[in-house]
């Protein structure tokens, strides 16, 4: 009988992985990761649930009784180190720099296919599997049939060594099945919402939870068509391109768009309009490749965020980076990102967006 481990977040999805790696036959053992320890990072004030517990602890509570009601062994490991060292620093210092990073992807590279895999092997797993809606066929990385759920985008970065040996059990269901299914079972983790937060950070005020590591320092808000200052931001790193919401700047009943940092000045540069031309570019270079197709191409279909539809691009690869073309124009790419490359419905990988270009010229205000 083939082992696997899967990891058990205590959410509705990898519990109904391990049904059905269990329907199909395998020895299955769960394992939990613990990579956030907020005492220990001098965060003062962090989330609890209304047990008055951090989610994180009940998340593993969830997993255990998961596990206990399936018949299937449980183990805990600390990543708590290994998460801070290769992951959220790359957080910070992406922030820092003005950026919009993407920790959930890194946390997909680095712990969850990396160190996991070997806690995995150390206790002889022939594969190791996670409830990630996505899938894998004759090698290959492909979408989640959940058109909803699927989560290549994330693993974008993982590298086809590392897809080796992965079982994503639920890649071939949408998400009411696996409810349903939760519920037939009774898991604890049957009605629990789903986590919208950073990656084992969890979901949390924002703003506040970087006051922790940065420093905010405030400046002016202008109108890149007119120079005009027309408000005060808290921080840069509060604010990403595209971003609508929480500008707290009044004055026009249009709406606004951040569009551009300048982190010399310490400003923050919102357009007006959706129609807005500081919104659009043309293309982008995107370093950091992780290219999981049989052979390079150069027409192909791309995300630059998470849920955008498909965008028809052009290929022109270097030896570290690529420049994507998008000649009809896309509104708020933004440096960070990742810029994620599909043919049908199989991921190619990417890579992270670095500048971003508009008519060959990269767009100063970025």
């Amino acid at each position: 009988m083939k082992k696997v481990v899967i990891g058990m977040s205590g959410g509705v999805d990898s519990s109904v992985a391990a049904i059905v790696l269990k329907k199909q036959g395998y020895d299955v053992i769960g394992l939990f990761m613990r990579n956030w320890d907020s005492l220990a990072d001098g965060e003062l004030n962090g989330p609890t649930t209304d047990s008055g517990i951090c989610p994180q602890e009940e998340d593993y509570n969830d997993a255990k009784a998961v596990c206990d009601k399936l018949g299937i062994p449980l183990y805990r490991k600390d990543f708590v180190k290994e998460y801070w060292d290769y992951v959220f620093t790359y957080f910070l210092d992406e922030l820092k720099n003005g950026r919009t990073p993407n920790p959930d992807i890194m946390c997909n590279k680095y712990i969850k296919f990396d160190m996991f895999a070997k806690e995995a092997n150390k206790l002889g797993a022939d594969y190791i599997a996670t409830g990630h809606y996505a899938r894998i066929q004759d090698g290959k990385l492909l979408r989640g049939i959940d058109s909803n759920k699927d989560q290549t985008y994330f693993l974008s970065q993982v590298s086809k060594e590392q897809l080796k040996n992965v079982l994503f059990p639920i890649g071939d269901m949408i998400k009411p099945e696996v409810r349903k299914i939760a519920l037939e079972y009774d898991l604890i983790t049957a009605k629990k919402k789903d986590s919208t937060g950073i990656c084992f950070i969890g979901e949390r005020n924002f703003k506040n939870f970087l006051k922790n590591y940065l420093p905010n320092q405030a400046g002016d808000v202008v109108n890149i068509d007119t120079g005009e200052v027309i408000g005060r931001h808290i921080g840069l790193m509060n604010y990403t391109i595209g971003q609508r919401r929480g500008l707290n700047i009044g004055g026009t009943e249009d709406r606004m768009f951040v569009v551009g940092k300048d982190l010399k000045k310490n400003i923050l540069y919102i357009c007006i309009g959706d129609d807005n031309d500081y919104l659009i570019s043309t293309s982008c270079l995107v370093d950091n490749i992780n290219y999981l197709g049989d052979k390079k191409i150069t027409k192909c279909v791309a995300k630059f965020r998470y849920r955008q539809p498909d965008i028809p691009v052009e290929l022109e690869w270097f030896k570290d980076e690529v420049l994507v073309k998008y000649p009809q124009g896309v509104k708020s790419v933004t440096p960070g990102q990742a810029c994620v490359f599909y043919n049908g419905e199989e991921c190619l990988g990417g890579g992270i967006i670095k500048e971003v270009r508009k008519d060959d010229k990269k767009l100063w205000y970025l």
